[in-house]
Order: structure tokens, then C-alpha cells, then sequence
């Protein structure tokens, strides 16, 4: 009989899962970092981005609330959010229900409204439609050029429907939308 010799100093030996455990650790802990460094790179652009849009307000609105004032939030984003829901007031603030009632004033079997995007920094309007044929929509044209909401009519581009029978046009338009309390 073989002698049975039991060592209880010994050290085990290292098997290869544990190593494989160990790297995905310490894999797992490299990318947690490098994630939070890329986080807080990008909250720091966006409140760059933030102030460089507070900075570029009319001096009007920073008059009524200065950048700072009253801040309830780390680096002023309380004041950032309600300058930038002051600005959506003044777009909101648009006569809309004159544009509305002009356009719906103007309607006719020959044209139809296709879409309405308006540009509110610029003050322009595009127009998007669809026309019977060419003398429908150059006539629409001449109607929007005399309405008292709308100026600088522009036709931007057109196309012939070639899919649909009677080969309707397609076209669009930009104006300058007039308000009585818009600044220049």
C-alpha cells in the first residue's frame, strides 16, 4: 500500500477559471470608468451648450431674468430651462388664428394644403401643396401675395405629378410671415 501523505500548508493551485473570473473583473471595472469619464464629458458640453444658447437670447429676456438669478439647480439649469420656456412663449405668441383663417379663406377645389412649416427665428412660412395644373397654382400664388399676413411670396420649387391621373402639381412656397408685434 502507497503512502497517503496529506499537506495542509500548501497553497492551491490556481485553476483557470478563477483567472478567467479575475480579467472579466477587472474588465468590467475598466469599462464602468471609461463609461462615466465619457458621461460626464457629455453633461459638461451640454451645459456649454446651454449657456452658449442663454448667452445668444435678446437682451430683452436676460433683462427680465438675468442668467443666475434665483437658480435652484447646480450651474443655473433651473434658469436655463425656464429662459428657454420663455423663448417658447414668444414663438407660441404668434397670430396663428390670422394665418389660419387667411389660408382656410383662400382654399378652393383647385389647390390643397399639403403641409405648413413655419420658421418662427426666421419669420418665414413654407407652404407645401398640391395643385389641378399650373395656372391653379400660380393663381393661388397671386392670392397669397395679396393677403395682409403673408409677403415676399416666393415659389420654391414645383413637379408634375406624373403617378397620379390629370397630372396634378406639386409645389412649394416660402413667405414672410407678418405679425403687428414682430421686431425687425
Amino acid at each position: 500500500m502507497k503512502r497517503l501523505e496529506l499537506d495542509f500548508r500548501r497553497a492551491p493551485r490556481p485553476r483557470a477559471g478563477g483567472w478567467v473570473l479575475f480579467v472579466a473583473g477587472i474588465a468590467l471595472i475598466a469599462t464602468t470608468m471609461w463609461t462615466s469619464v465619457e458621461i460626464e464629458a457629455e453633461a459638461a458640453a451640454l451645459e456649454t451648450t446651454v449657456r452658449d444658447i442663454v448667452a445668444g437670447l435678446p437682451e430683452a429676456l436676460l433683462d427680465q431674468h438675468p442668467p443666475g438669478a434665483g437658480t435652484k439647480g447646480r450651474d443655473g439649469r433651473d434658469t436655463a430651462l425656464a429662459d428657454m420656456q420663455r423663448v417658447q412663449a414668444r414663438i407660441d405668441n404668434r397670430p396663428w388664428q390670422d394665418l389660419f383663417s387667411t389660408l382656410e379663406s383662400l382654399a378652393s377645389d383647385d389647390v390643397a394644403l399639403l403641409s405648413l412649416t413655419p420658421d418662427a427665428r426666421k419669420r418665414q412660412l413654407r407652404i407645401t401643396a398640391e395643385a389641378r395644373d399650373l395656372g391653379a397654382m400660380l393663381a393661388y400664388h397671386r392670392k397669397l401675395e395679396d393677403t395682409a399676413v403673408l409677403r415676399d411670396v416666393s415659389l420654391v420649387n414645383h413637379e408634375f405629378v406624373e403617378q397620379v391621373q390629370g397630372r396634378p402639381v406639386r409645389f412649394s412656397l416660402v413667405a414672410s410671415w407678418v405679425t403687428d408685434h414682430a421686431h425687425p
